[in-house]
């Protein structure tokens, strides 16, 4: 907690840094210009929570709970992940928690939040290697081709071997450790893990489930397009449909690259500006789109977080009420 409230500082720090270098007068405006844009990018990141429900949903296989119930928590879950120090990881762990309480045993929802990140994070490496792809089409300059094939490259090989790393039995070395633990600290009952790998294995035998939860998330990431092209058009510029694809396909690269920064602070903004570049946008637009994608961010997480509350204190009262 006390890295993340660092790295929040830090971030914060470089954000006004470079709002105050590029001329904060011009972002604001830029913003301003933008704002009938920002009711769009939420609604946006909205349908992307509810298909990215629905994926999760299929991932774990279950006809219950509901998928609003999926959608209130995947909700929640992005609003941990996005807008608390917790290293993109505490919200996946919430989302476990809030899965159990509505009935879901421990093992299905954590083989399928582990099932769902994989493919989350996959269809995110195919969506850049598609950015990429159409980059060198449109694009005359490849003095950023080495850059992006190493980071593809190192990409590629962190996301094979953590997919080897589950066949082989990574899910069997967290259930040994967490035995461990809840022997060292009972109150933690970190039993209930116990089964992990081979329930991964089984979710990861559907293979219907497997494509349907593959397409939703990749057609989840393609939605961030309509973003970017509607915020820039707001701001008086008229990118292309491909310039566009580009821009979110990095972008989102880029902030998943600064997972442990909190709401990847400093970080997404400063690859929007690399990545504006390409296409001679300069940088207080590129920032104000950073401030565009995060006031929907804190537009939709707010309420998530308060959601979160309310979701723990029923249970609260209704355990208190059974006992």
């Amino acid at each position: 907690m006390k890295l993340g409230l660092i790295a929040i500082g830090i971030g914060g720090a470089v954000v006004t840094g470079m709002v105050a270098w590029f001329g904060a007068r011009s972002i604001g405006a830029n913003v301003l210009q933008a704002g009938w844009a920002i009711p769009i990018a939420t609604l946006v990141l909205l349908t992307q929570l509810y298909l990215s429900a629905i994926a999760w949903r299929v991932a774990l296989g279950v006809r219950a709970p509901s998928l609003s119930v999926f959608f209130r928590i995947r909700w929640i879950r992005e609003a941990v992940n996005a807008l608390l120090p917790v290293a993109q990881l505490g919200g996946n762990l919430v989302g476990i928690r809030l899965l159990k309480q509505r009935g879901t045993s421990g093992i299905v929802a954590g083989a399928g939040t582990v099932l769902d990140l994989t493919i989350e994070v996959l269809t995110q490496f195919l969506f850049t290697l598609a950015g990429v792809s159409v980059l060198a089409e449109i694009s005359g300059d490849r003095s950023w081709a080495p850059w992006l094939e190493g980071a593809l490259l190192t990409g590629a090989i962190g996301i094979g071997g953590f997919i080897l790393a589950q066949r082989a039995g990574l899910m069997r070395l967290i259930e040994t450790l967490a035995d461990k633990l809840a022997g060292m600290f009972p109150a933690l009952a970190l039993g209930s893990i116990e089964g992990l790998h081979h329930e991964l294995l089984r979710l990861q035998k559907n293979y219907l489930g497997l494509a349907r939860a593959f397409s939703l998330h990749l057609l989840a990431w393609m939605l961030g397009t309509v973003e970017v092209w509607v915020a820039l058009t707001a701001m008086g510029h008229q990118p292309s449909v491909a310039q566009a694809f580009v821009i979110e396909s990095l972008g989102a690269a880029v902030r998943g690259a600064g997972f442990a920064v909190p709401g990847a602070l400093g970080v997404q903004e400063g690859g929007l500006i690399l990545i504006c570049g390409l296409f001679a946008i300069p940088p207080d637009v590129a920032i104000a789109l950073s401030m565009v994608k995060r006031a929907r961010e804190l537009i939709v997480g707010i309420p998530g977080l308060l959601v979160w509350q309310w979701t723990e204190g029923r249970h609260i009262v209704r355990r208190k009420k059974l006992s």
